[in-house]
């Protein structure tokens, strides 16, 4: 049996599996997916990530994610920023402004590095998509919320009870509204004018925390005039930093990276 090398790392507690396929190519990560990311028989995580050499010149390197259930999302972005800490700190690139190439496109990564360490990464997550319907396709049968694609769908319901996604999160994952599924937020503006938010992440459910999904849920926050262009989103696993910029239209994603084991398995 083949050994391969991975890291564990999180983001804001969103965990992954992460393996540098150039030196251990998978050839089934769907299977690979569900198989390790098993919290009882596995290694235990939200799912895979594949870390790639780019077939395109615009970009340094390429990521492909498997969620818990095997499928593939088109992106991450916990999981971006945490390659942005791997490649550096893995000493596999010595830029702190990386191009990342994803499903969802070209992303960049900016990193802020003190004594050799990635303190935090700012991802341009690129501009919100209002209406996709590949992704949305009727509001009819819904919580009132807002749909906001940031390379993956997400629907944001503003709610005084946001633990609604022990209940509603699977229900509405599936809806027929959303032919691919969907990643749900319930979130809630609190008194000193953060964002709480808890998702509910298409293939692989609660999450402590997801970073297309807190950038959606500010976007839809601002949509709803219920907050500013700046905002600080609070999550199960920690607090993700967000900016929709109106010079460029851009959403900028800024939070922590961490290591929590390397390991072998067959």
């Amino acid at each position: 049996m083949t050994k391969i090398r991975f890291t564990k790392m999180h983001g804001a507690g969103n965990d992954y599996i992460y393996v540098d396929t150039m030196q251990y190519p998978i050839a089934n990560p769907s299977e690979v997916a569900v198989k390790w990311s098993d919290r009882h028989k596995g290694i235990g995580s939200d799912g895979l990530v594949l870390i790639g050499k780019s077939p395109v010149s615009e970009a340094d390197f390429s990521m492909r994610i498997f969620n818990a259930d095997g499928s593939e999302a088109m992106m991450c972005g916990n999981a971006s920023r945490c390659i942005g800490k791997y490649l550096y700190e893995k000493g596999m690139t010595t830029k702190t402004r990386i191009q990342l190439l994803t499903l969802s496109g070209v992303k960049t990564l900016n990193l802020l590095v003190t004594d050799g360490k990635v303190q935090s990464v700012t991802v341009d997550m690129g501009k919100p998509v209002l209406a996709d319907e590949r992704f949305f396709v009727t509001t009819r049968g819904l919580h009132e919320g807002t749909f906001v694609s940031m390379g993956n769908p997400h629907y944001v319901i503003f709610t005084p009870d946001v633990d609604m996604v022990e209940t509603m999160g699977r229900t509405l994952e599936k809806h027929p509204a959303f032919p691919q599924h969907c990643n749900i937020e319930f979130a809630q503006v609190t008194d000193d004018g953060n964002i709480r938010t808890r998702v509910w992440e298409r293939g692989s459910g609660i999450t402590q925390a997801c970073g297309t999904g807190a950038c959606a849920t500010a976007v839809a926050a601002v949509l709803t005039d219920r907050a500013s262009r700046k905002s600080n989103i609070v999550m199960d696993g920690g607090t993700l930093h967000i900016e929709w910029r109106e010079s460029d239209d851009h959403v900028y994603m800024t939070g922590p990276a961490s290591f929590v084991f390397d390991g072998e398995i067959e």
